[in-house]
């Protein structure tokens, strides 16, 4: 069955690849802009996309840097305690919405109210057990790491890796990197021996952030 199931997502990632079309620039699917960026920006997250064969593969790559800030979030929600807010603050929020085409559009965000003493106080805090633990950082290590997620429309790939990407030239690599790790040609180790990313690497960051 489990092999069936493979076969049917095969199909149906040749039958989208047909179906619908990718702009390519260089060979990748380019998402977003690179305009703004410096050279010496730091790089937190991209997506980016890639034939192999003829199925598309999506590459969701993060800096180590990004899942360390993520977990240091975590951190300071837990330590902060129960939101007052109950899970309710969507369903009073105002909607913000973007067009889509020419008579549609889409919800992108909400305006809320931070409403009681109780919830303004809880947000306080939050920011400001952040604000700590963004400048003494945390006992937390982030190691490269991947995995392969076969959809109905492509082979998705989750690649926590540290590269810079700032420009098209600098995305290709992690483009190349996904590739090569498709084709089992390298694996993470061989391409970042013994890289971890904690807490010295966090401070040695912080006046670039």
């Amino acid at each position: 069955m489990k092999l069936e199931r493979f076969e049917r997502l095969r199909k149906a990632q040749k039958a989208y690849h047909r179906r619908c079309k990718w702009v390519m620039k260089n060979g990748i699917y380019v998402i977003h802009s690179y305009d703004e960026k410096k050279p010496d920006d730091l790089s937190w997250w991209d997506d980016a996309g890639f034939i192999l064969g003829d199925r598309r593969v999506m590459v969701w790559w993060q800096h180590p840097r990004f899942v360390y800030a993520d977990a240091l979030d975590e951190q300071a929600r837990q330590e902060a305690g129960h939101s007052p807010l109950n899970g309710q603050c969507f369903e009073d929020g105002i909607p913000n919405h973007k067009p889509v085409g020419r008579s549609r559009k889409k919800i992108i965000s909400y305006t809320v109210s931070l409403g009681t003493d109780e919830t303004r106080q809880y947000y306080d805090r939050l920011d400001t057990i952040k604000q700590r633990l963004q400048k003494e950082g945390m006992d937390f290590i982030v190691k490269p790491r991947w995995q392969r997620e076969c959809l109905s429309w492509a082979t998705g790939v989750d690649l926590v890796a540290p590269l810079e990407v700032r420009n098209e030239t600098e995305l290709k690599n992690v483009i190349d990197l996904a590739n090569r790790l498709l084709r089992g040609q390298t694996t993470l180790e061989h391409e970042f021996p013994g890289y971890a990313y904690g807490r010295e690497q966090w401070l040695q960051e912080q006046d670039k952030r």
